[in-house]
């Protein structure tokens, strides 16, 4: 069951499924953002504020079956939750890739990142959590000190997802992450604001991804 949508998760804040205690993951987000552990998140991982949820997809999983793809299905039928799908690639598991981008991006519709380990994903976590309080200041008034937080340089883990989409390199990955502030955005932008930042051809291959 989808139980997470039942769970308000104040502004900062993440909700863990409690088979995460003790991660790697875990351990990198403890300090950067305030880590409440649940056991009864369902078929989520991780829960964040703005109804947010996280579905993270290990490279063990990936390599083991097809039981995280019945989950993702599961989570998609089950749930009006906005669900991100974190997966590890690396070089033992990049030969289910592309079944997993067709399955999460095309067939589900759902946000797909990748990254090459846990510290990766927590960063993208922590961006993500950054990203949600930052909606909440602009729906409350501008604060100085979150505008200041969004303009500093990427977090490399972050910069480094953005250089997986096709014909985005280092330079173009910082411009689009000044202009959009975090992944999240980016992954929600027209052709047209992309085109602004980095031309047609490359705005269309990012809206393709």
């Amino acid at each position: 069951p989808v139980t997470a949508g039942s769970i308000v998760v104040p502004y900062g804040h993440v909700i863990g499924n409690e088979k995460w205690r003790g991660s790697e993951v875990a351990q990198r987000l403890q300090g950067k953002v305030r880590l409440i552990f649940e056991d009864g998140l369902g078929l989520v991982d991780f829960h964040l504020s703005n109804r947010t949820c996280i579905l993270l997809i290990s490279e063990a999983d990936t390599v083991a079956g097809d039981e995280f793809k019945r989950r993702l299905v599961r989570f998609r039928n089950a749930s009006s939750l906005r669900g991100i799908v974190i997966v590890e690639k690396t070089q033992i598991s990049d030969q289910y890739y592309l079944g997993v981008q067709k399955l999460v991006v095309l067939e589900l519709g759902m946000v797909l990142l990748p990254v090459t380990n846990q510290g990766e994903a927590s960063q993208l976590i922590i961006q993500l959590v950054s990203f949600c309080v930052g909606e909440q200041s602009r729906n409350r008034g501008a604060n100085p000190f979150l505008r200041k937080r969004r303009a500093q340089l990427a977090e490399p883990a972050v910069l480094q997802a953005v250089q997986q989409i096709p014909g985005v390199g280092k330079t173009k990955a910082l411009l689009l992450l000044q202009q959009f502030g975090s992944i999240h955005r980016l992954c929600n932008a027209s052709i047209d604001e992309l085109e602004e930042v980095v031309g047609r051809t490359v705005a269309q291959q990012i809206y393709n991804f």
